[in-house]
């Protein structure tokens, strides 16, 4: 049984089961990030740390087709953080933030044995892109590549070094794909939690299954923390997703087309 979905199911109701919720138009999302689950500091410099829990956080407006707006900051930081480090800290937020037009308009700050950040992001929009949507036939892909995260995850897992610009690290967000791709697509989501969980969430939602076009390996369809966009669309759309994929230098990969049928993931759960 998965434990998340287990206890999701207990809040169930209409706008729960997208990357945010989407209330007249209005999205909120709230997403964590936390020492010794998302993170060790030996791997990232304060600076990264805040830049990636913000990016993550962007993610899911991008994800709904939002233009996020505002932001609910709550740090729990350990005593033995210096003030130079809480300067970093904050910069990160702070620059990252701007970079996506958003404005940090408050939240909490509490003493804590390790640092634990969640971020609440508000977004507007007039078509919001949810999970539901996906009809029989439709093509579905992803952006960018995958599989780089878990490499680079293992890696640091290994004791080894990673770059500074690895994926890992450094989140590229789609917003520009979205926004200029949203009339065509009749889904979408962001690869959080790797691309056949993530496939798995879009299968219950519209109860549809997959016929994929290729063989995909676990190192591609199991690394989490990706932040691609996951998306369908009718084929009929499909060169002017291509066309639009190609002003935005947008790689994607048609990798199935959605059919009655069962689907079973084949990754094991990230978060329990």
């Amino acid at each position: 049984m998965n434990l998340e979905n287990y206890f999701i199911s207990q809040f169930k109701n209409a706008h729960i089961g997208d990357d945010g919720a989407f209330i007249d138009d209005t999205v909120y999302s709230k997403d964590a990030f936390f020492e010794g689950v998302h993170f060790k500091k030996e791997w990232m410099s304060y600076y990264q740390i805040a830049s990636k829990a913000m990016s993550a956080n962007i993610s899911d407006a991008i994800a709904m087709n939002a233009k996020p707006k505002y932001a609910l900051l709550s740090v729990a930081m350990p005593s033995y953080m210096s003030m130079a480090q809480m300067r970093e800290l904050a910069s990160g937020f702070k620059e990252t933030a701007a970079r996506y037009g958003v404005e940090i308009i408050g939240g909490d700050t509490i003493g804590n044995t390790k640092l634990d950040i969640t971020i609440t992001i508000i977004s507007k929009t007039d078509k919001p892109l949810t999970r539901k949507g996906l009809k029989k036939g439709h093509l579905v892909a992803y952006s960018g590549e995958l599989g780089r995260s878990a490499k680079d995850l293992k890696t640091l897992l290994n004791l080894g070094k990673i770059h500074k610009r690895s994926k890992f690290v450094d989140i590229k967000l789609r917003g520009k794909f979205v926004s200029k791709c949203s009339r065509y697509l009749s889904c979408g989501m962001d690869i959080s939690d790797g691309l056949f969980s993530d496939l798995g969430k879009l299968s219950s939602a519209n109860r549809l299954g997959f016929n994929f076009y290729r063989h995909l390996s676990k190192r591609v369809g199991c690394s989490g923390e990706e932040y691609e966009m996951l998306f369908g669309f009718d084929k009929r759309d499909r060169k002017c997703i291509l066309r639009v994929a190609k002003l935005c230098r947008t790689p994607i990969t048609i990798v199935a087309q959605s059919a009655r049928k069962n689907y079973k993931n084949r990754c094991k759960a990230h978060h329990f």
